[in-house]
């Protein structure tokens, strides 16, 4: 059995910067990777989409242009393995600068293939049995995909990155994030685009407000939706196309389409590791139960990223590492108790969200004040030509502390960094009321939105 002095399983946003982190200390480490290095956000994930997102803005622009005076000729019309090759090229880039550097360092011995516990702090590898005192697991999630939709053809996020022809008509099974952002850009590439929900409205974590004007953007856009949807199931049909299943009060019991796109969730990889050999404890859900510091109830085995089901996104699987780092190696104790929640949905126009949502606020049983301002009352959105959304923020009525925000709107996915740093700053919402912001901007209404505040009783 060959030794090390950690195993870090998986090359995701938290185990690539750690790998290296720990070579840098002098400490021989194993890299176990299954699939690819980078993980999800890089080579499934943020990287592709977000490439996807840009070429979709781009066919939007070109379709809009007398919007703002300039007459572009029609013919505008996506040329899918393009776009499909600009994504690979970004992610080979990203990939191979990753398998250089770990190539190059000699404390870094890589192992792919899929790693397994065979015992305390005892793992396989390609038929090989390695070990170590400290074991750092980021092995990430994937798609939620039951047989049924498997037989019947259906694509994860991952596939239909993949594909180099349009669909005629693209369903998709969840309305939540990857679901919204999929169906978007593709009714933008020239999709025929159907949404199927089983809860009563879209992204149903969010405030009403959200939900409903993030609907009616898409809607705006021809993508159609089924929500309430029961019964849920799908099949191939004799032609090739693919028969869903919505079961809904109104409207066609099926939605026919020619291609299926799974957006139902995800489910960590943890059922690979073979944990009980090890005595690593999961909720019911997989997720590898961690403290504030993602350690788990083994001494020494640490899990970080998805897997550990704290975050869920690139940013907080980072802020893993970074905790990590920090304890063994900072001056500064870091812990998962100290981040705010805060991510985006990259729509068009972004969400950008951080704290509580005000069901959450008012549930607290808090005393609050909201200020709202729709994006349609702000010049520079006017001047854009981009009015769809609001902003809005939640305060304590008690501290002026922040306690939440969204802004729906053009930039909002920038945007709302400026209120997350006022609330990790720990200060009261009149810093940015009485600040100086730019004009002609977005976020120089933030301010004015403050002056406003109303008590919500």
């Amino acid at each position: 059995m060959k030794k090390f002095d950690a195993i870090v399983i998986g090359s995701g946003q938290a185990g690539t910067p750690l790998v290296f982190q720990l070579a840098e200390q002098g400490q021989k480490v194993a890299f176990i990777e299954k699939e690819h290095f980078g993980g999800t956000c890089l080579n499934v994930g943020c990287t592709p989409t977000k490439a996807y997102v840009a070429s979709a803005r781009r066919m939007f622009e070109a379709n809009h242009g007398p919007d703002l005076g300039v007459i572009i000729p029609p013919g505008t019309r996506i040329n899918l393995p393009a776009v499909k090759k600009r994504k690979d090229e970004l992610i080979k880039k990203s990939v191979s600068g990753i398998e250089d550097a770990v190539e190059k360092n000699p404390n870094i011995t890589t192992y792919l293939g899929v790693g397994s516990f065979t015992g305390h702090k005892k793992i396989s590898i390609n038929g090989e049995e390695i070990a170590a005192e400290n074991i750092y697991i980021n092995v990430g999630a994937r798609a939620r995909r039951s047989e049924e939709y498997r037989k019947a053809g259906a694509l994860t996020n991952q596939e239909i990155l993949q594909l180099d022809e349009l669909p005629d008509h693209l369903v998709i099974v969840g309305g939540s994030y990857i679901g919204l952002e999929f169906g978007q850009m593709f009714k933008r590439f020239g999709s025929e685009v159907t949404i199927i929900e089983r809860n009563d409205r879209i992204i149903s974590r969010e405030d009403e407000e959200v939900s409903r004007t993030i609907k009616e953007v898409l809607e705006g856009e021809g993508i159609n939706f089924r929500l309430n949807a029961t019964c849920m199931g799908a099949k191939r049909l004799a032609d090739g196309k693919i028969s869903t299943n919505v079961d809904c009060r109104d409207g066609d019991p099926q939605v026919i389409g020619t291609h299926l796109l799974l957006a139902m969730g995800r489910v960590p990889n943890t059922d690979l590791l073979n944990l009980e050999s090890t005595g690593v404890k999961t909720d019911e859900q997989g997720y590898i139960e961690v403290n504030d510091f993602l350690e788990t109830n083994i001494s020494g085995i640490y899990a970080l990223g998805d897997c550990n089901g704290k975050g869920g996104f690139t940013h907080t699987a980072y802020n893993d590492y970074e905790i990590i780092a920090a304890n063994a190696f900072g001056k500064n104790a870091r812990k998962i108790s100290d981040r705010i929640t805060t991510y985006g949905l990259f729509v068009d126009p972004p969400l950008g969200r951080v704290g509580m949502t005000l069901a959450q606020a008012e549930k607290s049983g808090r005393k609050i004040k909201v200020g709202h301002r729709p994006m349609s009352r702000i010049a520079r959105a006017k001047e854009k030509g981009e009015t769809h959304g609001f902003m809005s923020v939640i305060i304590d009525a008690t501290t002026d502390k922040i306690l939440g925000a969204a802004v729906l709107g053009t930039g909002g996915d920038e945007i709302i960094s400026g209120i997350l740093n006022i609330m990790y700053a720990d200060k009261p919402y009149t810093v940015i009321r009485d600040s100086v912001v730019p004009h002609p901007t977005v976020s120089e209404l933030i301010p004015t939105m403050l002056e406003g505040l109303k008590s919500k009783d």
